[in-house]
């Protein structure tokens, strides 16, 4: 299997810190290319042996405007407890319409393809979320996620609005609060 060709920009590209604009329906076979080749590319990075021989680093989810593209649009491969299967998805133009009161965090550290160093910190996340959300046809679809999911959900919404991880871990206490949220 030949790795798709992504170009990834890095956290400090200006376009990573703006908001994304609405995708316009019907998507074009350039997005819906690009959305597969994501997925494939995310895929390929949680290979062990893939990865060391690529040098990737594993990641689980991408949004559009970190290849470059201010579109609302991210996908997620989410490996299951089978090695070597996923569940995809591609989200169009996403809303979170409903979070728990429950917070949670990370507790080895988000992380983030566009950035490229350790940060230490605790990002504060919304244990269960629900989403609408829109597929390729522009068919509106709604969405309930948990744990991991959420928080990779709320991660890539966040890149969507112009917002890194890093910006949400408090500067100067990087741990604030972390006994009033629950570890995954």
């Amino acid at each position: 299997m030949e790795l798709p060709k992504i170009k990834i920009l890095d956290e400090k590209h200006k376009i990573l810190h703006e908001v994304s604009k609405e995708a316009t329906f019907p998507i074009s076979k350039e997005d819906r290319k690009l959305a597969e080749d994501t997925i494939k590319y995310l895929e390929m990075s949680q290979d062990e042996k893939i990865a060391e021989k690529y040098n990737l680093r594993a990641g689980m989810g991408m949004a559009f405007v970190q290849m470059g593209h201010k579109k609302r649009i991210f996908v997620i491969a989410n490996e299951l407890e089978e090695k070597g299967t996923f569940e995809e998805y591609i989200i169009i133009n996403p809303k979170i319409i409903s979070e728990s009161e429950e917070l949670i965090y990370v507790g080895e550290g988000e992380g983030c393809l566009s950035v490229n160093r350790e940060v230490e910190g605790i990002v504060p996340r919304h244990a269960r979320i629900t989403i609408e959300y829109y597929d390729y046809e522009g068919n509106k679809k709604k969405m309930r996620a948990r744990e991991d999911l959420a928080v990779a959900f709320q991660h890539e919404i966040d890149h969507l609005n112009g917002i890194l991880f890093v910006d949400k871990i408090d500067k100067k206490d990087p741990f604030k609060n972390k006994n009033k949220m629950r570890e995954i």
